[in-house]
């Protein structure tokens, strides 16, 4: 079978959360099924470290697709006219674009659905994109992969999908994370928290991350309890992040948040995994990486209630909802004072994460990508 596949988020050095679902699932299926050939669709030269295998066949097309007007010619013309020169079997898209001049069956991965919900989280022209070409794609779509129930059911009430072609396919973990020992925390807290104990919060500073209420809630948290601790903030500015520096400015504690950058490798780990919790308290994820991140690590997790989340944490987390700085404020002073509550959580995030590993990602993907070529 000639399987294609949408690879243009394979950005050596760049990998966002498509981007490592697309690299950990496909590195596992092309290995694990020589008898297919992969063809591997990149808008710009690729990696080598990408060629998992010998059945991985990359081509670059034209033109880079970065923008709501080259997405149309890259995946309407570029792609259809190459998936229909090699009479492709199959065009599997993990970030959920598909080609509708291509006839054969096509599987997207939909992540989520915030542009759906939330317009106002993503710029004018690229929401007008996916809101008029999602609803085709999924009425295109041989069958639909997703990585939550929660975003299994979303499609259903939103898209009107049968809820029995859609494989709920749910993320891993990546193997940089884990804990560290006390050494490691004690240096990480220097250089990174000037010292002190600290809440993480790890993703893109993105509107619908929720980023100004969680500032609110620490400098809340700030006021009612004596503790010196540190938030740090790792990720890099994202449409609709432009008020981060305004509740900054009004923050009393402003100087105990820490803007980390981007960090990577070893740093990321030892961040994360030397924190007092990790907060995602974001409006709307379909998954929420970040909270199995921490599990990995041994850190307990405060997370918004709404969502994918609570099925994500189960009962390893402190669930609070996204539009009350009170109540994220409480669970932190909760993190803070509560040391048993933080060990029964922690031991409970690591029966959580056994549901979740990028083994079990690709076994699902791959059951997802067979039901379709057998169709």
């Amino acid at each position: 079978m000639k399987i294609a596949v949408n690879t243009r988020l394979l950005l050596s050095g760049k990998l966002e959360g498509i981007g490592w679902f697309t690299l950990q699932s496909l590195k596992r299926i092309v290995k694990a099924h020589p008898e297919h050939s992969f063809h591997f669709l990149f808008d710009r030269p690729w990696d080598e470290s990408f060629m998992f295998a010998d059945n991985v066949h990359p081509v670059r097309l034209y033109p880079q697709a970065r923008h709501p007007v080259l997405y149309y010619l890259f995946f309407e013309y570029a792609v259809a006219h190459y998936l229909n020169k090699v009479n492709a079997d199959l065009f599997l898209s993990p970030d959920g674009f598909l080609s509708l001049k291509f006839q054969g069956p096509q599987l997207p991965v939909f992540h989520d659905l915030n542009f759906m919900h939330n317009p106002d989280f993503i710029p004018g022209l690229s929401q007008k994109y996916y809101t008029h070409f999602f609803p085709k794609f999924a009425r295109r779509a041989k069958r639909i992969a997703t990585v939550s129930h929660y975003s299994k059911q979303d499609i259903v009430d939103t898209f009107q999908y049968p809820a029995d072609q859609i494989d709920v396919v749910y993320n891993g973990v990546h193997e940089v994370f884990g804990p560290v020992d006390e050494s490691t925390k004690v240096a990480t807290r220097q250089r990174f928290a000037r010292g002190c104990h600290y809440f993480v919060y790890i993703g893109a500073l993105h509107k619908r991350k929720n980023i100004d209420n969680m500032l609110r809630a620490f400098d809340r948290f700030k006021t009612i309890t004596e503790k010196d601790f540190k938030m740090v903030i790792v990720g890099a500015p994202m449409f609709g992040s432009s008020e981060l520096r305004q509740v900054l400015g009004d923050m009393k504690h402003a100087d105990d948040v820490i803007l980390a950058g981007r960090q990577y490798g070893d740093d990321v780990r030892n961040i994360v995994a030397s924190a007092e919790a990790l907060l995602l308290v974001s409006h709307f994820e379909g998954f929420g990486i970040p909270i199995i991140e921490a599990m990995q690590s041994d850190v307990p997790v405060i997370a918004s209630n709404v969502t994918s989340m609570p099925e994500v944490a189960g009962d390893a987390a402190l669930l609070t909802d996204p539009s009350s700085v009170e109540q994220i404020a409480l669970a932190m002073q909760s993190m803070a004072k509560d040391e048993k509550l933080r060990q029964a959580l922690i031991e409970k995030g690591r029966r959580q994460r056994q549901l979740f590993s990028w083994d079990k990602t690709a076994e699902r993907l791959w059951e997802s990508m067979e039901k379709c070529l057998e169709a």
